[in-house]
């Protein structure tokens, strides 16, 4: 099973910048669709972006389309999330899943364990 782990949050102020990182074994990672899910205090989780394992198509929550930024290395097994001009209400628990398959319409069968994303000033 593929086993993700999710790094890089963090507190930043409103107009920063953070990277997530989500790195990925246990499996052959070039196989899998990535995504990025979201849930803050309080609200359902809901799905920031996704990058597919056939192409490298991308999808993005339209209220982060111009500031979020999701790539692939497959070479080391890392998916990202550079996230640009944050907002207070891109605050949350950020977490990575894989979907095995090439459309990002899931179902997302493996979790990691979350990196906690705080926008304050």
């Amino acid at each position: 099973q593929l086993v993700l782990v999710e790094s890089g949050g963090g507190v930043v102020q409103p107009g920063g910048s953070l990277r997530l990182s989500c790195g990925g074994f246990g499996e052959i990672f070039d196989y899998f669709s990535i995504g990025w899910f979201r849930q803050a205090p309080g609200k359902e989780r809901e799905g920031v972006s996704c990058i597919s394992s056939s192409d490298s198509s991308t999808h993005y929550k339209t209220s982060v389309k111009g500031r979020f930024t999701i790539s692939r290395d497959n070479a080391r097994n890392t998916v990202y999330l550079q996230m640009n001009n944050l907002k207070p209400e891109d605050t949350a628990v950020y977490y990575c899943a894989a979907e095995g398959g090439n459309t990002c319409q899931g179902p997302f069968g493996s979790w990691g364990q979350g990196t906690q994303v705080t926008v304050s000033s």
